[in-house]
């Protein structure tokens, strides 16, 4: 709770806040409900809950998340390791979730992961990709996102699927791309999308996160990393990096482990020079 009210002081616009999967599943995510009963919610901070199925989708919606996000896999091999369910199974699903979180007023967005490549089979074709995003585009989803589960992608890759997007009919501009850092071409890779015109990404404090079905992942791409580039790019992100900071080193305390956080070590570095 602390991180995510330190995070809604910084003019970040949307936070994932919490994740309704089952906590025999993944024991971290243990304690959803009563995180999104305890944050301090800022006015005009949209905050957003991850949900598998129905139930996990009626625990948000009970918790007054203001945006459900689901996930289906292009790979099918992915998909059942990380919800034991085929990909047709899990789109069904998801327009069942859809149906449910419109019917309560809340936006859902669909994200579509293993999106630039598989750990288990490999490169995913960008078509492919492109059909599911499609289908959950038909059953209703407000907003699509695009993740690079394993950290495969590279700026190549994000033209490939963003021309695969076009040629479905899809608008690229209104997409958002979720990058891993596992490669280190997380910043490449938003770089790319930049000049494609997508403007909306994820990314996580500190470099936390990661994926417990793609083994090897590492933590998404930087928040006050991708930040201070878009800033030196005088690109303004309304967010203020010092503040950021500050809250990638709270991550930093509540974890007990240095996180990969470029910006924050340099800085770091930089200042025990200056001493």
């Amino acid at each position: 709770m602390q991180l995510i009210d330190a995070l809604s002081s910084t003019g970040l616009r949307r936070i994932e806040a919490a994740s309704f999967v089952s906590p025999t599943a993944i024991p971290p995510m243990a304690g959803s409900d009563e995180v999104m009963a305890r944050i301090e919610r800022v006015p005009g901070v949209v905050y957003s809950a991850l949900v598998p199925n129905v139930r996990g989708a009626e625990r948000a919606l009970e918790a007054k998340a203001d945006e459900i996000e689901v996930v289906v896999s292009a790979s099918e091999t992915h998909n059942r390791k990380n919800v034991n369910r085929s990909v047709d199974e899990s789109i069904a699903g998801a327009g069942e979730l859809i149906e449910l979180s419109h019917d309560a007023d809340v936006a859902a967005e669909a994200i579509v992961s293993t999106a630039f490549g598989c750990p288990y089979e490999g490169d995913i074709a960008p078509s492919r990709v492109a059909e599911v995003a499609r289908r959950l585009a038909d059953a209703g989803a407000d907003r699509l996102s695009f993740g690079d589960t394993t950290g495969m992608a590279t700026p190549r890759r994000v033209d490939d699927l963003l021309d695969a997007l076009a040629a479905a009919g899809l608008d690229t501009d209104a997409v958002g791309l979720h990058f891993h850092n596992t490669r280190g071409t997380a910043l490449a890779n938003v770089l790319a999308g930049l000049e494609r015109g997508v403007t909306r990404y994820d990314a996580s404090i500190g470099g936390l996160g990661g994926c417990p079905y793609a083994p090897g992942a590492s933590g998404n791409a930087v928040t006050e990393d991708l930040v201070h580039m878009l800033e030196d790019m005088q690109i303004d992100t309304g967010v203020d990096l010092d503040e950021l900071l500050a809250c990638a080193t709270l991550a930093q305390d509540i974890v007990g482990r240095e996180l990969p956080s470029a910006l924050l070590h340099a800085g770091a570095r930089l200042r025990r020079y200056a001493s």
